[in-house]
């Protein structure tokens, strides 16, 4: 049975996203990928149309046997971050583009959180109420 993937990251990161989906395909892997690259195209989205795609992500994130984060340079940003969280509530394994710079964000995290001795945010926001 082949693995269902599905990417996430920024969507400035076009060129990126393009370039693993066809790597992840031709190792034969099923790959869902963004709709609508809304950075890299300069596609201007409403408020509305942005928590529906958002929607829309987090249904492919349940589809999926796995996710590959999409992090060129170490970037995640803030619906990313909380693509994974859901991800990992989901217990669906998290892959990296950019490996190295994966785990050194993921070191100065840990170190941070030691350091105000807190707990990680709970994994319970929901996008809207759309469905």
């Amino acid at each position: 049975m082949r693995k269902i993937i599905t990417l996430c990251g920024s969507t400035k990161f076009k060129k990126e996203f393009e370039e693993v989906n066809a790597r992840l395909t031709l190792e034969g892997n099923i790959v869902i990928s963004v709709g609508v690259f809304g950075h890299a195209d300069g596609v201007p989205l409403t408020e509305q149309q942005k928590i529906r795609l958002d929607n829309i992500h987090l249904q492919k994130i349940d589809m999926a046997d796995e996710i590959f984060v999409i992090n060129v340079g170490g970037y995640i940003g803030e619906s990313t971050s909380y693509e994974m969280r859901y991800a990992s509530k989901k217990r669906k394994p998290i892959n990296f583009y950019d490996l190295a710079a994966e785990k050194e964000s993921f070191r100065k995290q840990a170190v941070e959180w030691n350091n105000e001795n807190s707990t990680w945010e709970q994994c319970d926001r929901t996008w809207d109420s759309e469905g």
